[in-house]
């Protein structure tokens, strides 16, 4: 009769780290989406800025692609054009501040 509050005891103990693994489980695949995400709105804001499209056009269709909370850069360099998209990694439906991810396209101006 003395074992009666021992799974009480082990479920309080266990179960605060069994939450921690699934929020940085959720960690992990939220940085892979959003990541996924950032980088096919740089690769449709490259392919935009390449076919002629003003900056500010290509920035709004990678922002529509990645995300309305993405942070958008483009650049030109001669013949080649550069397209940088930034996010916040959601965890657990919030925006934490620190954790973020990139990415990037570059495309070759179209004659």
């Amino acid at each position: 009769m003395r074992d009666a509050g021992s799974v009480t005891a082990e479920l309080a103990v266990g179960l605060p780290v069994v939450v921690l693994l699934l929020v940085v489980v959720l960690a992990v695949v939220g940085a892979g989406l959003t990541r996924a995400q950032c980088l096919d709105g740089a690769r449709a804001g490259a392919r935009a800025l390449a076919l002629g499209e003003s900056s500010s056009d290509a920035a709004a269709t990678a922002r529509r692609v990645a995300g309305d909370g993405a942070r958008v850069r483009t650049t030109r360099d001669g013949e080649w054009v550069t397209v940088v998209v930034e996010a916040s990694v959601p965890v657990g439906g919030l925006r934490l501040g620190p954790l973020e991810t990139r990415g990037s396209a570059t495309a070759r101006v179209e004659p």
